[in-house]
């Protein structure tokens, strides 16, 4: 039986990383950013130096940014942060900028001096605006995660505050207590009225994002190319809503998704495919609850050790936790869970990162594709055993290789792919 401390751990973790955003996070991060400058400034900045960590500026640098009018960019993002942000909205700061703004934004990002400088930082995830008006001048720092403002100053004079380190998991809840067993056991029993709210927003807003990308044309259209020409059953299902999510969100729709491990995508990914099979199943709304809780926290087990932004793409973990979540539908045990788990990731593991843009709801796809897989493969009695490439015995072990696989290991692929895209992709 889980102590009350580790089931309030749960809640927390669940509490902290289940959170709408409008946007990809990673402008929308920079949009918040710069909305926090212009309000501790006092009025719009003249001139701006924008720091920023090498992982922001790759996934900023080909996605829309929304309610800009289709721009893309970093000058974007900061434009709409600065024009018409909410900061009191955090990850929704430029949820509801209306459309005779755009033009406002543009001219913006257009005229003012910005210059954006690739930060000499250890942090994956880190801006740091300075910006200034009329002789005053301000800073908004903010680092490892989307909303963590660690400093902000006016005139030199320190306004805010925060111990900061160079890890991803400052200010948050220790993840070091997730582990699939407890994971499962915590799914079984929690009483589901502590956390409903958070699961039902999660379904209700990505699914919504998902019909869009189906219903209409968004970046590559990757759902829909599956649903035409692949074959009609719920594995294809699954893999296309998913999909679509992530094509509207990465072209600029401007419906919130509830984002997971920072990510929309992940959010999208981890929750959409257990959903659609769910409605499949006949399941009941508290067994769709109960596996989302499986597929979330399998999720967020699996970044903790990877990092909120990296070389390894994010939507592996997400794939193969949507892939628990189904085998938690369709089978529950301990044995299925962990034996999905190892079997997805020894799949797709290695999947790179090369920024937020339409190719990311193809990856989608194949991940959710590696997390089914992995679950008929436990069915049919097969597994891939310890010892073979970078799976280890026991599941927690080969969760811990891929951490080491992509904080270690892809280190120097993360800087190779910022170099081609930076200095090859103009």
């Amino acid at each position: 039986m889980l102590s009350a401390d580790i089931v309030n751990a749960y809640i927390s973790i669940l509490q902290e990383e289940l959170v709408p955003a409008t946007g990809c996070t990673e402008p929308i991060a920079i949009a918040y950013a710069a909305a926090r400058l212009r309000a501790v400034l006092g009025e719009q900045p003249e001139r701006i130096r924008a720091e920023i960590s090498g992982n922001i500026i790759k996934n900023v640098k080909s996605v829309i940014v929304p309610n800009t009018g289709e721009q893309k960019g970093i000058p974007a993002a900061i434009a709409a942060g600065v024009v018409a942000g909410d900061e009191k909205k955090v990850l929704q700061v430029i949820a509801s900028v209306p459309a005779e703004k755009q033009e406002e934004i543009r001219a913006y990002a257009d005229n003012v001096s910005m210059e954006i400088i690739c930060a000499d930082t250890p942090r994956l995830l880190d801006i740091r605006l300075t910006g200034w008006a009329k002789g005053h001048s301000a800073l908004v720092h903010i680092a490892n995660n989307h909303s963590n403002v660690i400093r902000e100053e006016k005139d030199g004079q320190i306004l805010l505050e925060k111990p900061a380190s160079d890890s991803a998991e400052d200010n948050l809840t220790d993840k070091s207590v997730l582990s699939v067993e407890k994971i499962l056991e915590f799914a079984n029993t929690v009483d589901l009225d502590k956390i409903c709210p958070l699961l039902e927003q999660q379904i209700s807003y990505n699914t919504a994002i998902a019909q869009e990308g189906l219903k209409n044309r968004w970046g590559a259209n990757i759902g829909s190319v599956l649903l035409n020409d692949y074959p009609k059953d719920i594995k294809t299902e699954a893999k296309a809503w998913a999909a679509a999510g992530s094509d509207a969100r990465m072209s600029g729709c401007e419906m919130p998704v509830v984002i997971l491990s920072g990510s929309g995508n992940q959010g999208i990914t981890a929750s959409v495919p257990v959903v659609r099979y769910a409605r499949h199943l006949g399941s009941t709304k508290e067994q769709l609850y109960r596996a989302l809780l499986v597929s979330d926290l399998v999720t967020i087990h699996l970044k903790s050790g990877i990092g909120r932004l990296s070389a390894y793409c994010g939507a592996v973990s997400a794939g193969v936790g949507a892939g628990a979540g189904i085998a938690y539908l369709l089978d529950g045990s301990y044995e299925a869970i962990a034996h999905t788990i190892v079997n997805g990731v020894a799949i797709i593991s290695g999947t790179i990162c090369d920024g937020a843009k339409p190719s990311c709801a193809a990856k989608i796809a194949e991940s959710v594709d590696a997390g089914i897989l992995g679950y008929h493969m436990y069915r049919n009695h097969q597994e891939f055993k310890g010892g073979e490439g970078i799976v280890t015995k026991g599941v927690e072990n080969t969760i811990a290789n891929i951490g080491v696989l992509a904080q270690r290991g892809m280190r120097q692929t993360d800087q190779t792919i910022l170099s081609i895209m930076t200095e090859r992709c103009r």
